[in-house]
């Protein structure tokens, strides 16, 4: 009897149905589009996201949903109803009608109670106590009736281990060492050796890189280049050392933000610089910049949220509580970047920094400090060259009628980057850093305007012009005088009809901002008219002054016109008049005269090193990074027009979310800090889901990019919450989850697939067996140059152009061809290949590697005949089938069963059975008949590759082995995660 109470309400319990398990995924995708969250698209008033509205009384009196009354609840009396004019899904909209397992889970359900719940992603995870991996998917298991799968081999084991860990197959040495390790800890120590490898970082990354959409072009149809490869060590690096994952999380986000933020924290604000930019002409500047706000908002959603917030961009989302004002809410925490729609097409563009590596920060450190002391050395002088000045100036040493033309360098420690012309009126131009200057005198007669300048270049589309337009001093700098170039003025009139220097600079940097106009030596206040240069104006020709303002010469020093002849950061060339000495006899040109003439020596040895050390400078790579600018009141768009401003909206997180707490800063820095509060119930969740999507080929919700209600309810929701609450617990430690899961009973299963797991579990959601998938593209690449040899392991650098089909750039992509690297270049992992958006490497896309125009982070895998191509092929597979058959000639013993059991071992990880021998023996038998009997057929197959042949192995016997190879890397075995 005792037995009978204590069962009765385990079955009242299983009979219950959860809002969320049973009735929600059926509401969502058959109700919510017309009776959901969007007002707009809402039929008849009725919304059944809800449970307020869901059981109020409609305007015919009518009502949904009657707790306990199943019969008179309208949603169930319009889903049954015989009438296909009547009945819900509408068939006049070419739905059908609801299978009747779904109507009768709905009648149930009310006649329950209709309870609510809110949705399982919104509320905090909460961690069973006690529970474990195994336990739970136990749990889960005997639910179904279903057994955990035995533990696979300890061969396969290492094998899967490596590559989910590393992304590289095991060394026989290391399969060796671990099946001959009979210590309880042998397999637990074999985890800990991958975590700690730099292979290990290199791995994570590429998954970091498809969902930040890092790339090495800009994307759009002209698609050229730029350099992030900085931001790619720094995400190594991250990953290498074990940077907690919240931390990782808000430096991405807001580490420009951060108090004293470090050189390595700004960088890593690249994240979200990654997105697609266009150089076309003839865009709308404003258009491409919304698009880049908005990219980085549905990026952050999508990629610490799981939320598709971008469906919100034109009107509220049509099933998960998220409102148009929630999308530009998010939108307005990015939207003050000082960034432009148009964009400089090669190369990167601002906001920018220079990224040097530690080895160049140390490098630079010593060329400043040889400075520093060349300058300290120069300032001792100082009171010699004064004694030797007044001797020098005495009117008996000069010669009046000297030709005066000379380079000079003025030294100037103080000198802080912007202040290009002194203050005091009359003095010599030096230009430190900009490109070009150049400077007139005029005495405007006219009002209305007149050319002060024109460039040689103009002849050729390009230049600059310096004008005076009513009053005001305008510089046009043009690369393409339809839409590139820019256009400035001062705000304030000169004073006319009188003498005045004018003086123009600009330091190449494509932007408004570097241009100073000076108006008798003292900088303007200056009106920006157009701004959209995009290209580097490298002017052939040193500016030159219109012959009309000859008259500027008046024989003193003071109308010296200063010319730069290139980019060079110290080459000033000055041009003197021959003038009476009297009329340049001040102490400061007198000083200047002397130092170009006689050249002191510790003023040579200074601009020495200063010439080399702003050489080094312009060698250390850039990267573009965020940057906050002057704050922008962001609106909500109108349909996600840019050009309909709605009302004005300020930073805000989504309205069904936890809010900032009212301190917060509302700026990316309070909005990362929030993304990695434990008030977030997301994002650990969506974090560890793709953590097990990487070594589980599925996440515990497939759905990895979409936590809300058109998302996956996970089939075992209770080990996603004990994995997020594990993990933040650890201190957001990402080696320490991975190892968790890896050392779990459920990760070292056998991926055999029995009759009756296929029949019960065929997508594996209940984890009764280790997965079974292709591996990534990349892998598939890396593994064929791991286990021929040809891999060059070196951690970080630029990227590099491998082998690629020739044309394909030109033919798909427009533009110049690709040029092909050489030497280590081609054997770099495929984590460092050069990745242009419009045409992405076709032996990463033949794999299913997404193009990276924008944020991916669900895997797929499909199978195709050009897969089977690419690797039969393509050069890459080619060469290193010929060095593999190189090792097995090269590091087994003379015999055709050892090169073929020291070939299972490399590429398989274990030994050939029989029947593999014999066929493996016949089809090398074959080949070196046919090989032996045309050897031009040997030498052209073994020609695939730039690698050198060996001189000692004969071509027929290589190309055998060859082929033996190229068989062995095309097995399905090879390419699969077992």
């Amino acid at each position: 009897m005792k037995l009978l109470l204590l069962f009765v309400p385990l079955l009242v319990t299983a009979a219950e149905l959860s809002f969320n398990r049973d009735i929600r995924p059926i509401l969502s995708d058959q109700c919510f589009y017309c009776h959901g969250p969007d007002p707009a698209n809402r039929k008849a008033g009725l919304r059944l996201d809800d449970e307020k509205a869901a059981k109020a009384a409609l305007k015919n009196g009518h009502i949904a949903l009657v707790p306990g009354d199943a019969a008179g609840s309208t949603v169930v009396n319009r889903i049954e109803h015989s009438s296909k004019a009547l009945r819900m899904p509408p068939a006049y909209a070419g739905r059908e009608a609801l299978p009747a397992k779904d109507i009768e889970k709905i009648r149930r359900w009310i006649e329950q109670g209709a309870k609510y719940e809110s949705h399982w992603a919104f509320i905090p995870p909460v961690a069973q106590g006690g529970a474990t991996i195994d336990s739970l998917v136990r749990q889960r298991l005997e639910r179904e009736g279903l057994q955990p799968s035995p533990e696979a081999d300890r061969a396969t084991l290492l094998r899967r281990l490596s590559f989910d860990l590393t992304g590289l197959p095991p060394t026989p040495a290391e399969l060796d060492a671990f099946l001959g390790d009979r210590s309880p800890k042998a397999y637990e120590k074999q985890v800990d050796r991958l975590l700690a490898s730099p292979r290990y970082a290199e791995r994570m990354a590429w998954r970091w890189l498809e969902a930040a959409r890092y790339a090495d072009t800009n994307g759009y149809q002209s698609d050229g280049v730029r350099d992030m490869y900085r931001w790619r060590d720094w995400v190594i690096d991250a990953f290498a050392t074990n940077k907690p994952f919240d931390q990782f999380t808000v430096e991405q986000i807001a580490g420009d933000l951060l108090p004293n933020a470090t050189l390595e924290q700004k960088m890593a604000t690249a994240f979200h610089r990654n997105h697609r930019t266009s150089a076309e002409g003839g865009i709308v500047p404003e258009e491409f910049r919304t698009e880049y706000v908005a990219d980085r908002a549905e990026t952050t959603a999508t990629v610490f949220l799981g939320l598709t917030m971008g469906c919100a961009r034109c009107h509220d989302h049509k099933y998960d509580p998220i409102t148009q004002r929630d999308f530009y809410s998010m939108f307005a925490f990015f939207n003050n970047i000082p960034e432009k729609g148009l964009v400089y097409n090669w190369g990167n563009d601002e906001p920018l920094m220079k990224a040097p590596t530690l080895e160049q920060r140390i490098q630079l450190a010593e060329l400043d400090a040889k400075l520093a002391a060349a300058r300290r050395a120069v300032a001792k002088a100082e009171p010699k060259w004064k004694r030797q000045q007044e001797q020098w100036a005495k009117p008996a040493n000069w010669f009046p009628d000297e030709d005066l033309a000379y380079e000079n360098k003025l030294p100037d420690s103080s000198f802080d980057g912007k202040r290009v012309v002194t203050e005091k009126p009359g003095t010599v131009v030096f230009d430190y850093l900009t490109p070009f200057t150049f400077s007139t005198w005029v005495k405007p007669a006219e009002k209305n305007g007149a050319i002060l300048s024109i460039a040689e270049d103009f002849a050729e589309g390009n230049g600059h012009g310096l004008y005076l337009i009513d009053g005001k001093v305008r510089l046009h700098v043009v690369f393409r005088w339809t839409d590139i170039g820019m256009r400035l003025e001062t705000e304030q009139p000169i004073e006319l009809n009188q003498w005045q220097h004018i003086v123009a600079t600009y330091d190449g940097s494509r932007y408004a901002k570097g241009v100073q106009i000076y108006v008798n030596g003292k900088p303007q206040a200056i009106k920006v008219l157009f701004d959209e240069l995009n290209w580097p104006m490298n002017f052939k020709y040193p500016l030159r002054i219109g012959s009309g303002n000859a008259m500027g010469f008046r024989g003193a020093i003071e109308d010296v016109r200063v010319y730069k002849r290139s980019l060079s950061r110290e080459e000033v060339i000055t041009l003197w008049d021959r003038a009476p000495f009297s009329e340049r006899s001040t102490p400061e040109k007198i000083q200047l005269a002397y130092r170009a003439l006689t050249k002191p020596p510790e003023l040579l040895a200074e601009r020495k090193i200063r010439e080399e050390r702003d050489a080094y400078w312009k060698t250390l790579p850039t990267l573009m990074v965020m940057q906050e600018g002057p704050k922008q009141q962001a609106h909500l768009l109108k349909r996600g027009a840019y050009d309909a401003p709605g009302d004005a909206v300020e930073a805000s997180t989504p309205s069904a979310l936890p809010p900032l707490p009212p301190d917060a800063p509302r700026n990316r820095l309070g909005l990362a800090r929030w993304l990695v509060s434990k008030e977030n119930p997301l994002l650990a969740r969506v974090t560890v889901n793709r953590f097990w999507q990487m070594l589980f080929g599925v996440g515990l919700v497939k759905t990895v990019e979409d936590f809300g209600s058109q998302g996956e309810l996970p089939p075992n929701q209770e080990l996603l919450d004990l994995l997020a609450v594990s993990f933040v617990n650890s201190g957001w430690d990402v080696k320490q989850l991975i190892r968790q899961i890896v050392l779990s009973d459920t990760y070292r299963q056998s991926s055999k697939l029995t009759p009756a797991l296929l029949q019960r579990d065929p997508e594996n959601r209940l984890f009764a067996r280790a997965p079974r998938y292709r591996l990534a593209p990349e892998m598939i690449r890396d593994n064929a140059l791991a286990v021929s040899g040809l891999l060059v392991e070196r951690v970080g650098g630029p990227s590099v152009k491998p082998y690629q089909p020739a044309g394909l750039w030109q033919e798909l992509g427009g533009g110049g061809g690709y040029p092909q690297d050489h030497g280590e270049a081609l054997y770099r992992r495929s984590l460092y290949t050069f990745w242009k958006r419009t045409v992405a490497p076709p032996s990463m896309t033949n794999f299913d590697s997404p193009n990276r125009e924008t944020c991916t982070v669900r895997e797929t895998r499909t199978n195709t005949p050009l897969q089977a191509l690419n690797l039969m092929n393509d050069v890459t597979y080619l060469e290193a089938a010929r060095k593999l058959a190189e090792r097995l000639i090269r590091e087994s013993k003379p015999t055709v069963d050892d090169r073929i059991a020291l070939a299972y071992r490399i590429t398989l990880s274990r030994t050939a059975t029989a029947r593999e021998l014999q066929l493996i023996r016949s089809a090398y038998s074959r080949a070196q008949a046919r090989y032996t009997k045309s050897p031009a057929e040997a030498d052209h197959f073994l020609s695939q590759g730039e690698s050198p042949l060996p001189r000692k192995i004969s071509r027929p016997e290589l190309a055998a082995w060859t082929n033996v190879a190229s068989i062995l890397l095309n097995l399905d075995e090879t390419i699969t995660r077992q």
